[in-house]
Order: C-alpha cells, then sequence, then structure tokens
C-alpha cells in the first residue's frame, strides 16, 4: 500500500501479460483486463449474483460473468449495448516506476437496473383448496407416431382414479413433449450460481422445465412419477429432470429453504428388465432430498425378468392386467390418504375442508 488512495497490485509488465484476471485490492474484488496493452480495471462481483468477474472471459472489450454470461466494458464497467445503464464500478488506474497503482475508491457508482421479476420467483405457500394430482411421465417416443406406454398407461389409470373417485383436478406432464436444456452445470461452477429460479429458466422464459417447476413446487400435492426402465435405470428423460430440479435441492442447502413441503410422491417403474429395485430406491432417494414424503409401499413397479425380450407380450400384460391397474389406483389412494393428513397437521383450517375435499373424510376426532 502506497498511501490511502492507491494500492500497488504488482509489476505492470507481468500484470499485462494475462488478458483477464482477478486481483485484490485491500477488500477490494477486481477484474483487471488488459488488451494490446491497455488496462482496465472494473469490480470484480457481477450484478446479477456476485458471480466472480475476473475469472470470467473476454468478448472484445467486454468481461463476461463466468456464472450466467452478464457482459460489462472492462474499461468503463457499463453493460452491454442496450443495457449501458446496468454497470459495475470502475476504478482508476496508473503506472509508476513499473508498477500498476490502482485506487482503493471506486470512480464511479454501481447501478442495478430494475428487472421484472421471474414468474416462478414467487412465495411457495399453499394456495387453498382441495387436493391436487400431478402425474410426470418420463417415456421417450415421437409424439408424431405414439406407441403404447406400460408406465404412462398405469400412470392414467392413477390420474383417473382421482378424477372419478375422489373428484380432484388432475394434470398430467409428458416430458417428451416439453422442450427444455439440459443442466449446464453451474452448481459446478459455484453453489451460488445455482440460483432459484433455475439460471437456465431466467435466460429463457420459454424453458420447458418452468412447467415442471410450476407443478410441482406451487401446485401439486401428490406427484406420481412413472418411468420405465432402460439399460437397469430410469429414462434418460427423467435424468434430464431430476439434474435441472438440483435448483430445489440447491435452495435447503444455501438458503434452507425448503421448497417441497407437505408434498408426497408416489413411483412407477415398469420395464422388459429386472432392477425394479435400484430404479425405485434411487427415486426414492432424490425425491426425499427435495423434501417430499412417502405413503407406505411407495410404488407399484413391473418387470418380466431379464430374459423376456418379447416385449409385444409385455405390452398385454399390462395392458390386461387388473392387478397392476388396481395397483396404480391403491397408490393414488395411499398417496392421497397421506397428503391429507399432512395437510391436515399442518394447516388447522384444512381439517375439516381438506379432507371432505380430498374425498377422504372419515370419522377421525
Amino acid at each position: 500500500m502506497n498511501d490511502d488512495k492507491w494500492y500497488d497490485l504488482g509489476d505492470a509488465a507481468e500484470l499485462s501479460k494475462q488478458p483477464l484476471q482477478q486481483v485484490m485490492a485491500g477488500r477490494n474484488k477486481l477484474a483487471l483486463s488488459c488488451v494490446d496493452g491497455k488496462f482496465g480495471v472494473i469490480h470484480g462481483s457481477c450484478n446479477h449474483v456476485g458471480g466472480p468477474l475476473g475469472q470470467g472471459t473476454l468478448e472484445g472489450d467486454y468481461v463476461v460473468c463466468p456464472w450466467h454470461h452478464w457482459k460489462f466494458h472492462r474499461v468503463t464497467g457499463l453493460g452491454e449495448p442496450g443495457y449501458e445503464d446496468d454497470r459495475v464500478p470502475r476504478f482508476e488506474f496508473k503506472t509508476k516506476n513499473g508498477r500498476l497503482l490502482v485506487s482503493t475508491a471506486a470512480a464511479t457508482s454501481r447501478n442495478r437496473l430494475p428487472h421484472a421479476r421471474h414468474p416462478l420467483d414467487r412465495d411457495t405457500q399453499r394456495e387453498p383448496g382441495p387436493l391436487r394430482v400431478v402425474g410426470i411421465s418420463t417415456t421417450i417416443m415421437d409424439n408424431a407416431h405414439p406407441r403404447y406406454s406400460t408406465s404412462e398407461a398405469l400412470l392414467e389409470t392413477a390420474l383417473e382414479q382421482a378424477r372419478n373417485k375422489h373428484s380432484l383436478e388432475t394434470r398430467l406432464i409428458k416430458l417428451r413433449e416439453l422442450s427444455f436444456r439440459a443442466c449446464e452445470g453451474y452448481y459446478s461452477k459455484s453453489a451460488q450460481a445455482c440460483t432459484w429460479p433455475c439460471s437456465i429458466s431466467q435466460m429463457d422464459r420459454k424453458d420447458g422445465m418452468n412447467e415442471v417447476y410450476e407443478n410441482l413446487v406451487f401446485w401439486a400435492d401428490v406427484v406420481l412419477v412413472a418411468t420405465p426402465i432402460r439399460w437397469g435405470a430410469a429414462s434418460s428423460l427423467y435424468f434430464k429432470m431430476a439434474e435441472r430440479l438440483n435448483t430445489v435441492q440447491n435452495q435447503i442447502t444455501l438458503r434452507n429453504r425448503v421448497m417441497l413441503k407437505d408434498k408426497v410422491a408416489g413411483l412407477i417403474v415398469t420395464g422388459g428388465q429386472d432392477n425394479v429395485q435400484a430404479v425405485a430406491g434411487q427415486m426414492m432417494l432424490f425425491f426425499g432430498e427435495l423434501g417430499m414424503q412417502f405413503p407406505q409401499f411407495p410404488f407399484i413397479a413391473h418387470s418380466r425378468g431379464w430374459t423376456a425380450e418379447d416385449m409385444e407380450r409385455n405390452v398385454e400384460v399390462v395392458r390386461q392386467s387388473r392387478e397392476l391397474h388396481d395397483g396404480a389406483r391403491a397408490l393414488l389412494d395411499r398417496c392421497l390418504d397421506l397428503a391429507a393428513r399432512l395437510q391436515t397437521s399442518s394447516a388447522p383450517e384444512f381439517k375439516r375442508a381438506g379432507r371432505k375435499a380430498s374425498g377422504l373424510e372419515r370419522n377421525v376426532p
């Protein structure tokens, strides 16, 4: 430190060898850049969620945040064209005796433009009303030429039970009909970079995962997830969805914010291969980590074993099996029973109205 205003960053020639780097000037984290021998110094924290600008990349004269790709001019700190008023502070600097000195006080102030809140950025409090059931099918197929899916057929039977027996509203989400990007590893950059709403959702309002988030986090009390067995595991679409749900689990880790409260999950697993317990076990662990509850006997499953390659027969077995379809209905009933109990215990006003509306009214104290 030379005096109260200037901080010695080091040898200017050495510092000029890196186009962009993160440096510290006292308590200030700075993004130091050098292009064609000309330095630029701006604050190192991005306006979005504080990403480390000095660890990013350069696009011309703009520093690109490594977390979510916001851009700021490397010298002025102004946002990219169209967002110039969204700026980070810039710092004065000078060279003296071959040393690069930077002012310890920002030459300009930070300015964050107001941005409209994302529709998912809201309180997760349950809206009043009867229990609500969403089914998520992870089966992959050509939508233009659909085939019979054993897991999806049992899921539809369970949803019919909710509508016909219990007079409840249901929704069916077919992941194959949604266009959504795979998780792009924001958590791998930094836990803080994995945000809620999901970083991808913030950048793409048409992201198909928004429908899953909306129903899973805000709408449903019971979530039924159906998957085929593919090479001893759940479908690839299931795992694509699960990776994008890291944004929900990360809120627990970072904010102690449990977004899936008093929600019940039931699982449907079918396939022409064995490994039912491993597939169901992974799914139970995953949704349990998100905060969901499970009824007694939380899944139904069907498999004819490793050597049963006559899949057309497997389809007919499921299509005609009264036992399997009754099992789907019973799974739904168990999930609703637990969901009603959870709502009763968490919200006193739900005690009578909620149980009656759920179709599970019974004699209770």
